[in-house]
């Protein structure tokens, strides 16, 4: 008699253990074994002898189950996932939704930043120029060689890694379980320059078998060298290796949207609410107005915006439309960060624009990181260390870094509404 494999996943709220009883209601199979993973997300592996064309709907359930209640009544973490019978062919999810979160990826120790940084200066959106396919692998090893010490001093001060990998993938679980409500739906992540690499989310979505996919970078705002390079590395890997490519949607960018800036707002709020109030708060002075808010986005150098790259208009639309719709009364300034190389860079520097307004009298500082959706090494370690003891030697009294958006309510809903409203898949009954 022939025996049809599975694996299918299911994410609770906590994971099974081994000693944990298993019922499977619609079909004869029988438990493999399971691999579970953080966040309750758990790997389940079946073997059925019936064709998946002729199984039920399937209903898995954890236990431990009370001798009382039976196999119908799961513990505390036996949330059920249903699975439907078509999908249990070869793994595959045709009615499922697969979305893709990209990012640029971080080093996970100090050993890693080296190759992280050939892998970062051997992109052909980052280092372009006439012949350069022959002279980037060269030149990206002399760049990478060179810069690794002081950019290990960097994440040295950091704890010795990127938290980048870890913060992705917690939006990615809260995105899936909010996404879930409506949709059968799972998300992925692509890190540009370190893992989980694009050609590793592009392994698993061949092997999934997803019926649509919905590709999301996660930079608010568009440019080749952040959202392009990611788009444009995915095609290399995915028109190469998926041998049956399903209908694929993107969201280039989402700067303007209002649930995302009302994310940021929420935060840019939870910044200000740390300083103490000066003097008496009045109706039309609130106890913070006189905090400058400094809004500080990651540099590009200005060949690329002179090609056409929409990104600082884009930069400059976000600030202008949170601010309106904030009502702060708050001075505020746009500036750049983290340049690399001598060439001209978007202006002004952080660095310069402290000097600025420390030099007009500001006093108190709330640093506003627009570009940045999670926390890494250019808001912890350029901004909180480096920025912060710069602002100390001008005299500022308070300095303060806006709380990243991570996994907030708020931003997560965000993302889930950019979603349901690109996909065309239908929800789950």
């Amino acid at each position: 008699m022939p025996t049809y494999s599975t694996t299918i996943e299911a994410v609770f709220a906590a994971p099974p253990t081994t000693t944990d009883s298993l019922a499977i209601a619609g079909g004869a199979a029988k438990r493999v074994g399971w691999e579970s993973s953080s966040q309750g997300r758990i790997a389940l592996k079946l073997n059925s002898t019936k064709p998946p064309a002729s199984m039920a709907r399937w209903e898995v359930r954890f236990g431990p189950w009370a001798s009382s209640a039976g196999p119908s009544h799961p513990a505390a973490c036996g949330a059920s996932r249903k699975v439907d019978a078509d999908k249990m062919s070869k793994g595959s999810r045709n009615h499922s939704l697969g979305v893709v979160l990209f990012q640029l990826g971080g080093p996970d120790s100090l050993q890693a930043i080296e190759p992280f940084l050939y892998n970062l200066f051997s992109d052909p959106d980052i280092i372009d120029f006439p012949f350069a396919r022959l002279a980037r692998p060269t030149l990206a090893r002399l760049i990478s060689s060179r810069r690794t010490r002081k950019v290990q001093e960097h994440y040295a001060s950091i704890g010795g890694k990127s938290p980048l990998r870890e913060l992705t993938e917690r939006q990615a679980r809260a995105l899936e379980a909010e996404l879930r409500k409506t949709l059968d739906a799972w998300v992925l992540v692509a890190m540009r320059y370190w893992h989980p690499l694009t050609e590793e989310a592009v392994a698993r979505v061949e092997a999934e078998g997803f019926g649509e996919l919905l590709l999301l970078p996660l930079y608010p705002q568009c440019s080749k060298t952040t959202t392009g390079s990611s788009l444009n590395e995915w095609r290399r890997q995915y028109t190469s290796k998926v041998k049956e490519p399903v209908p694929t949607r993107i969201v280039r960018e989402f700067f303007d949207d209002p649930l995302y800036l009302d994310a940021l707002i929420e935060k840019i709020n939870e910044g200000l609410a740390r300083f103490a109030s000066p003097g008496p708060t009045t109706p039309d002075r609130g106890a913070a107005s006189d905090v400058h808010l400094v809004f500080s986005a990651h540099g590009v150098p200005l060949s690329v915006i002179e090609a056409g790259d929409p990104y600082q208009a884009q930069i400059e639309a976000t600030v202008r439309l949170v601010m309106e719709r904030g009502g702060w009364p708050n001075p505020h300034t746009l500036c750049y960060q983290s340049r690399v190389g001598p060439g001209r860079w978007l202006a002004p520097s952080l660095d310069q624009t402290l000097r600025d307004i420390a030099a007009q009298g500001a006093k108190r500082i709330l640093v506003v990181p627009v570009a940045f959706v999670s926390d890494h090494v250019e808001t912890l370690s350029e901004i909180d260390i480096e920025a912060r003891a710069l602002a100390g030697r001008l005299g500022v009294r308070q300095f303060e870094v806006m709380p990243a958006l991570d996994d907030s309510p708020k931003f997560i809903a965000a993302l889930a509404d950019l979603v349901l409203k690109h996909v065309t898949i239908r929800p789950v009954a």
